[in-house]
């Protein structure tokens, strides 16, 4: 298990995004490392947590919940498949391309030593945007990364430290609940009857996502 790429991005001007100034951090390019990594502080002020890397949109992108972003390459291969075209590392918006760890499979709350120093831990999984979609340039984008249900995972920093291209990966620690990033994905997008479920990952979901399930059980119960 390891890291392929790190990814950076500057702000782009883009027709897709409604974030103030009409820019977009989206677009990622591999750079050598090392490249530091650290909490970024709360939402809404915090932006990414990756050295270089931008953040346009504080008020759904950033912060210490959503610091780091991880897709997997076996990922992309999958939907160079379905495309048709090739995907390199960082297209996705991703700041990490990782091989050999299931990203998806991943615990929320499960820990990840990365190189030396750096360790991470699984928060959640991406919901995709229509900016996503404009860059991508794929019809149908949003509904078809959704149904795949292949969402990469949002990392918050427990211990900061350096990141290179070819880092290990190691898992640390896994919590004993099942919810997967996975899982916490078909909750809150497409299957929400899931989203009490979700509960049993505790402290390890952001508060914010606490209180969307705690607003369906009060409109739905469990």
């Amino acid at each position: 298990m390891h890291v392929i790429s790190v990814n950076t991005g500057r702000a782009t001007a883009s027709e897709h995004t409604d974030a103030e100034g009409g820019v977009t951090g989206i677009g990622k390019r591999p750079v050598p490392g090392p490249v530091h990594v650290f909490a970024p502080g709360p939402r809404g002020v915090g932006a990414s947590g990756v050295e270089g890397d931008t953040v346009c949109d504080l008020r759904h992108h950033g912060g210490d919940h959503q610091a780091v972003y991880a897709y997997a390459r076996e990922d992309l291969d999958w939907w160079e498949g379905q495309l048709g075209r090739e995907l390199p590392g960082g297209i996705f918006g991703e700041n990490l391309t990782t091989s050999g760890i299931d990203v998806n499979g991943a615990l929320l709350g499960e820990r990840w030593r990365i190189g030396a120093e750096l360790v991470l831990e699984v928060a959640s999984g991406r919901i995709p945007c229509r900016t996503f979609q404009g860059a991508l340039g794929e019809q149908a984008w949003v509904r078809r990364y959704t149904e795949a249900v292949r969402p990469g995972a949002y990392l918050r920093v427990v211990q900061e430290g350096p990141v290179s291209p070819g880092d290990t990966v190691e898992v640390l620690s896994r919590p004993d609940h099942d919810v997967t990033v996975g899982l916490w994905f078909r909750a809150f997008t497409t299957e929400r009857a899931l989203l009490p479920r979700t509960l049993a990952a505790g402290a390890a979901m952001e508060p914010q996502a606490h209180a969307k399930v705690h607003k369906y059980i009060e409109k739905y119960g469990k």
